[in-house]
């Protein structure tokens, strides 16, 4: 499905390029005609080119990736501001500072600096300096807030740049080029494109088509955002599952191989009802004792017995 219909395109003016005199070569394969003197664009690969970078951005946020949007021109100002602050991340709308990206270890020291600064008029120290020093630090707020409102949040370098107009953000794409950060821009027919990593052929001077595909960015973020949420909320349970099954106390398992007593294989019960092996032993021995006293006393008895006998038929 696409990111944007072919009709929103056409409504919104995005095909419009520049005049055919003030064109750069290196845009015609994403050129489609010419029509009273201006280049028609292609729209079927501004849309191809569009779906991808939406792809690109997304994937990159999900990963935890930062997403710059870039646009000084009157036309982007507002709609870079409002779609950054949208899906919280930093944006530049003011001139470029030379050295934001290249030299961002002393950028950041002035974020903090204007931290610093906004504290003293915040808690009223800054009413113990002179009236003159008072005006200077707060010029200096001023122009700072101005030039930095938008990356007074961001602590390490961006992994993706969205710019609006490559022709006129030079600085930008030259650093972000020097850094090897990926570039997204919106590119016209008076560009360079050669210097863009994922090229969105657009008009970018028409402020209905740039804040239609500035907002379909801005929404990639958003679902971006949402990835790692989940995948972070499925990693937590999968977590605590595993804790909960590792907290859980095994079966006592018999071990097969160990040696175990008569007393523990037969158990007390059992071992009640049986007669000890010694005393088996002694009635034995006492019973072939006793045998072997009665047997003459049997046999003399005997013999007593039959001699009475054969008296009594001799007398007879």
């Amino acid at each position: 499905m696409a990111v944007v219909s072919m009709k929103a395109l056409l409504e919104s003016g995005v095909h419009f390029g520049h005049r055919t005199n003030k064109w750069d070569p290196r845009m015609k394969p994403y050129i489609f005609t010419e029509r009273n003197g201006i280049h028609i664009i292609d729209l079927q690969q501004t849309v191809k080119s569009l779906n991808n970078a939406f792809n690109v951005i997304r994937n990159k946020v999900a990963e935890g990736g930062v997403v710059m949007f870039v646009g000084t021109k009157r036309q982007a100002q507002e709609t870079i501001r409002e779609e950054a602050i949208r899906c919280s991340m930093p944006y530049v709308t003011e001139r470029w500072l030379g050295g934001l990206l290249t030299n961002w270890t002393t950028m950041h020291q002035r974020v903090q600096e204007l931290e610093r600064m906004e504290k003293l008029i915040s808690s009223g120290e800054v009413n113990h300096l002179t009236k003159k020093e008072g005006l200077l630090i707060q010029r200096e707020i001023d122009r700072l807030q101005l030039r930095l409102s938008g990356v007074r949040n961001m602590t390490r370098l961006p992994d993706l740049i969205y710019i609006v107009d490559v022709s006129r953000e030079v600085a930008a794409v030259h650093e972000a080029n020097l850094l090897k950060i990926p570039i997204v821009a919106l590119v016209d027919t008076n560009c360079d494109p050669t210097s863009v990593d994922y090229v969105i052929p657009s008009n970018d001077d028409a402020i209905r088509a740039i804040k239609l595909l500035v907002g379909r960015m801005a929404d990639a973020v958003l679902e971006g955002v949402a990835m790692r949420k989940d995948d972070q909320d499925q990693r937590d349970a999968e977590s605590d599952a595993s804790r909960s099954a590792s907290e859980k106390k095994p079966a006592r398992l018999v071990d097969l191989d160990e040696e175990l007593a008569d007393d523990d294989l037969l158990g007390e019960a059992t071992l009640a009802k049986l007669i000890p092996h010694d005393v088996i032993v002694d009635e034995v021995e006492t019973l072939s004792n006793e045998s072997e006293e009665e047997t003459p006393v049997a046999v003399e008895e005997k013999t007593s017995a039959e001699a009475s006998e054969e008296e009594a038929e001799a007398n007879k």
